[in-house]
């Protein structure tokens, strides 16, 4: 547990801190959950998208995490200088094979983006939206890495969805 600033009403709360291993736990559970989905709908299926209104393929909702992953991680995280066109990874198809391989690079790197940070200390970078300077985001790289596990936790419930959709249409 740590200390943590006080709260509106100026008491000191005490807060558990989890440790990098135990986040990067849930992180595996859920790469591990969106590369199965892609690896089960194969190739074919993979990149198509369910006949929801302004929904996106699988393919493209794990491209996505991973431009998140380095975003949020590289970035925010570990100052590294990225490029990532966000749009992009919503328009993205390719092999599942080469999808998984970028998955495991993803999180080689962010185990090497989190040792370069301190959990404690303020993102190195301004939110990119001014409102989340206030909030986990933009107070401590802890948050950061929660907003991660956050995006992809949300995201595998997506891609869940999303092949039930386009395995029922089949």
């Amino acid at each position: 547990m740590r200390p943590r600033a006080p709260d509106a009403g100026g008491r000191q709360c005490l807060v558990p801190v989890p440790s990098t291993d135990d986040v990067l736990w849930f992180v595996d559970q859920a790469l591990d959950g969106m590369v199965g989905i892609v690896r089960e709908l194969g190739d074919d299926l993979a990149s198509s998208r369910p006949d929801l209104p302004g929904a996106n393929s699988p393919y493209a909702i794990l491209t996505h995490c991973l431009g998140v992953m380095e975003f949020w991680g590289g970035y925010m995280l570990a100052d590294r200088p990225i490029e990532r066109d966000r749009d992009a990874e919503f328009r993205a198809e390719g092999r599942v094979d080469d999808l998984a391989e970028r998955a495991a690079a993803a999180r080689r790197r962010l185990v090497a983006d989190i040792s370069a940070g301190d959990p404690s200390a303020p993102p190195r970078h301004d939110p990119v939206y001014p409102e989340d300077a206030d909030t986990p985001i933009g107070r401590t790289q802890a948050g950061v890495l929660l907003h991660v596990l956050r995006e992809l936790t949300q995201h595998l419930g997506q891609m869940e969805v999303s092949r039930d959709a386009i395995l029922s249409a089949r």
